[in-house]
């Protein structure tokens, strides 16, 4: 159920940031996060924390709940 998780935030994730035509990189450094951080959420590899959400949330112009709502 966790994997399936991560992989649901990582997807949402990823439709978000290319539907805004950003890179992980552009988004990574609009957040002030890693690139790789980024790219391991998208993988579903890492569960990430609200202060990261919350991060790159505001760097999509988005609230953490539209992101999580899977």
């Amino acid at each position: 159920m966790q994997n399936e998780i991560l992989k649901s935030l990582g997807d949402k994730l990823r439709e978000v940031r290319i539907a805004k035509g950003l890179s992980q990189s552009m988004l990574a450094n609009d957040a002030n996060i890693p690139k790789n951080q980024v790219g391991r959420i998208e993988r579903g590899e890492i569960s990430a924390g609200i202060l990261t959400l919350h991060k790159i949330c505001s760097a999509l112009g988005m609230k953490v709940k539209d992101l999580i709502d899977f």
